[in-house]
């Protein structure tokens, strides 16, 4: 899931940018509403974290110019706690307000809501399980089993293997995952790819006999259930 932070305060931005990619998300910032508009109309982004008063163009206006040609989920921040100023931004379109200053659990929560809320109940390939063998993805409850005991992992590894159940039986260069699961340039000096599917390949792998995760030397990783 791809978000977009538009936030005046650099030091607040950096923080939900840092917070949410932990959460597994692909995170844009822009710190005034001339970039934010820009980034809104022209990313595919599924929801925005939008500031209420923001240079350039506050956050009213962008929503207002937003709403004319997308229905991207809004949740608006604001310093403003009058009821009539939340009123206003929720008939302009706003899908939630959250007041500062808030707790980022609860804004990671709301956020979660409106995502539930507007992304298709089936995936693409119209399920919302994926599967593998013994392995089971579950996209709608976040969980991975194999073999009926669940898989602990984290945000960005359930990603990952979402990725790699989706084009399983097809060898993912590094580069490929690095900018579908980490949105950014690969840099063959760092060793970030290989130690996540390290730790990913320690959780799915080595508590069973079958091993599903794979690397083709030289090229990237694969997905499949090769006969032994």
């Amino acid at each position: 899931m791809k978000l977009l932070v538009v936030e005046d305060e650099v030091k607040l931005a950096e923080y939900l940018r840092r917070g949410l990619t932990e959460e597994g998300y692909v995170v844009d910032v822009a710190h005034n509403g001339v970039d934010g508009l820009h980034l809104a109309m022209e990313g595919d982004h599924h929801l925005l974290v939008l500031d209420g008063m923001l240079p350039g163009i506050d956050g009213l206006g962008l929503l207002a110019a937003l709403r004319q040609s997308k229905q991207t989920p809004v949740l608006m921040l604001t310093a403003r706690i009058r009821i009539e100023d939340r009123v206003k931004g929720l008939q302009g379109g706003a899908d939630d307000y959250l007041v500062k200053p808030f707790a980022f659990s609860e804004l990671v929560a709301r956020i979660e809501v409106l995502l539930r809320r507007t992304r298709p109940t089936r995936d693409v390939e119209g399920t919302t399980v994926l599967g593998l063998a013994d392995l089971e993805l579950d996209l709608v409850r976040r969980r991975a089993t194999r073999a009926g005991q669940r898989l602990d992992l984290t945000a960005k590894e359930f990603t990952l293997l979402t990725l790699l159940l989706r084009r399983q039986g097809e060898v993912l260069s590094r580069t490929e995952i690095a900018e579908q699961v980490w949105d950014m340039n690969f840099d063959s000096a760092t060793n970030v790819i290989d130690v996540a599917v390290r730790r990913l390949r320690g959780k799915l792998d080595a508590p069973f006999e079958r091993t599903l995760l794979h690397t083709a030397r030289g090229m990237g990783y694969v997905l499949e259930a090769r006969d032994e």
